[in-house]
């Protein structure tokens, strides 16, 4: 298991903050659980808290990045894809301003604050947005370069952050792009397309099914919007089975970008859908929760099974 992700992207804000003097971060009083709190610790002339006004804070952000200033904004994801989206369409989406949208604590990541605290449809949301670019962190590794990828691209983009840890499936050295999926592991038989924390429970599940002679590709789909056509139809035709799995509604985000896809471009291949089952969890520990909604290792194995019967 790697670090938090969310003690990653407060550092890497430091990290990268201190080589772009442009970089102004922006929280809704919650930066002690973001960890925003770290860039206001280490730079507290380029940081501000507007208070719990999250419209407020992403109207300020666009002026900021009216005068040339790279704007992080920080709060929780349910509250940037509800609250804040009023901006988000404004500012981001139709003015195409440089403000990056970072969802704290997305999916059920906040566990024991319950369903209000819970974000199972930003993904759907923001990515429905024209000009939006989405990403999901899966790992330390790939949220560090998440963070500078974001002060180097001058476009507004929204990126679901995580709570928690998460197994590490990539190292310092690897070379992510946007708009294209990391292919994990090959195999023939299935392929399981995950984003953020479901793209480890994808890997498990795989090394599972190896044991019983079922080989798995898994890919890590974390550029939501824009997506890679060219390798989910690869997929499609390599193994004639496709597994979505992420932490999030199983309408409107991963799964339902995938299914455009595999429509869009004729695919022969049949679909199922991890996620959860159109409905509100409930408080709780995060492993109980992800187990309770079929979000575990078990249940990518038993979607696997199912894709390939269905064949």
């Amino acid at each position: 298991m790697g670090k938090a992700i969310r003690d990653v992207y407060g550092e890497a804000l430091v990290k990268y903050g201190r080589e772009n003097k442009n970089v102004v971060v922006l929280d809704a009083d919650v930066c002690s659980s973001t960890k925003s709190g770290l860039f206001a610790a280490a730079i507290p002339e380029r940081f501000f808290n507007v208070g719990i006004a999250e419209a407020d804070m992403v109207g300020i952000a666009a002026g900021l990045a009216t005068t040339g200033k790279i704007p992080f904004v920080n709060t929780f994801a349910v509250f940037l894809a509800s609250i804040g989206l009023i901006g988000a369409r404004a500012f981001g989406s139709y003015s195409k301003l440089n403000v990056k949208f970072m969802g704290a604590y997305g999916g059920i990541s906040d566990a024991y604050d319950g369903p209000s605290h819970h974000s199972l449809e930003d993904i759907a949301i923001m990515r429905a947005l024209p000009n939006f670019q989405v990403f999901v962190a899966a790992d330390e590794y790939q949220t560090d370069w998440l963070v500078k990828n974001a002060i180097e691209v001058d476009a507004p983009m929204y990126i679901r952050l995580s709570r928690d840890a998460t197994p590490t499936v990539y190292s310092a050295d690897t070379k992510f792009e946007t708009g294209k999926g990391m292919i994990l592991r090959e195999g023939k038989d299935a392929t399981i397309i995950a984003c953020g924390v479901m793209v480890g429970q994808a890997v498990a599940a795989a090394e599972e099914l190896a044991k019983k002679g079922i080989e798995v590709r898994v890919v890590d789909m974390f550029s939501i919007k824009p997506i890679d056509r060219e390798l989910i139809l690869e997929s499609a035709a390599k193994t004639g089975a496709i597994v979505t799995a992420e932490e999030h509604n199983i309408i409107g985000g991963l799964g339902g970008a995938v299914a455009e896809v595999l429509s869009a471009g004729g695919a022969n291949a049949v679909q199922e859908f991890i996620g959860l089952q159109d409905l509100h969890a409930e408080c709780g520990s995060y492993n109980e929760l992800l187990t309770k909604y079929g979000l575990d290792v078990p249940a990518v194995i038993a979607a696997v099974e199912k894709a390939i019967a269905r064949k």
